[in-house]
């Protein structure tokens, strides 16, 4: 396939069996269009698909401290839609793979579903033809990227962290508590206190009482030395 070389080095493995590879890049519509027709890459998706949730949950096991739920949620984001279609993207794989007419014309290569099954039909390609460990060495620099975006939207969500860590101590408890309101209806400012018990532990300011409450959260992880 024209191209292929190209997409080899991407993917920093050398196949001993190229085709492996060119089925992962075939998608239905052009498999269907063929005169005699060829084997699509969707047998290779549903392969990848558990190839990778092992690889994650593996990978997350030991990097993570976190209880099941936690380890759950988040193999849930490393391997959805949107994570994968960012792998693939990275790859640019939509360069390479091979579609019928239609979904060319309707912009097929670019959309999110037929990216992310792409990615994971290449996965079991590796699989299949070199073992769980070069899968694995393949997967891991898009986890280790995946998983750092998601540690930073989980730190952003400072109220989630803030009684994370309170709850830690179950007598304590937290409150926020609305302490003003000025400006017009349409440039509203809020401004909240988070109480821990009786005590003021943080003050925030917003346009809305969402966003005040987040900074005072905020604030109050600054405090406690959890927000550098």
């Amino acid at each position: 396939m024209s191209g292929l070389q190209e997409l080899i080095k991407r993917l920093k493995y050398d196949f001993r069996n190229p085709s492996l590879l060119a089925r992962a890049l075939t998608h239905s519509s052009y498999a269907n269009e063929r005169r005699s027709p060829i084997p699509s890459n969707e047998r290779l998706e549903f392969l990848g698909d558990s190839v990778l949730g092992m690889v994650a949950a593996v990978y997350l096991f030991n990097r993570e401290n976190g209880a099941e739920g936690e380890l759950t949620k988040l193999r849930a984001a490393l391997v959805c839609e949107k994570a994968l279609y960012s792998y693939a993207k990275k790859l640019e794989l939509g360069s390479f793979i091979r579609l019928g007419k239609g979904e060319q014309r309707t912009g097929g290569a670019s959309r999110p579903s037929i990216l992310a099954d792409a990615f994971e039909a290449v996965v079991a390609a590796i699989f299949l033809d070199g073992g769980m460990d070069k899968a694995r060495e393949f997967l891991v620099p898009f986890l280790e990227s995946e998983l750092s975006n998601q540690s930073k939207l989980r730190f952003h969500d400072y109220k989630t962290t803030l009684q994370e860590i309170i709850q830690q101590n179950p007598e304590e408890h937290l409150d926020y508590v609305l302490t003003g309101e000025s400006g017009p209806d349409h440039n509203k400012q809020f401004t909240v206190e988070v109480h821990l018990n009786s005590n003021v532990i943080g003050t925030g300011r917003g346009h809305s009482k969402k966003e005040a409450e987040q900074q005072a959260a905020r604030q109050a992880l600054k405090l406690m030395g959890y927000d550098k």
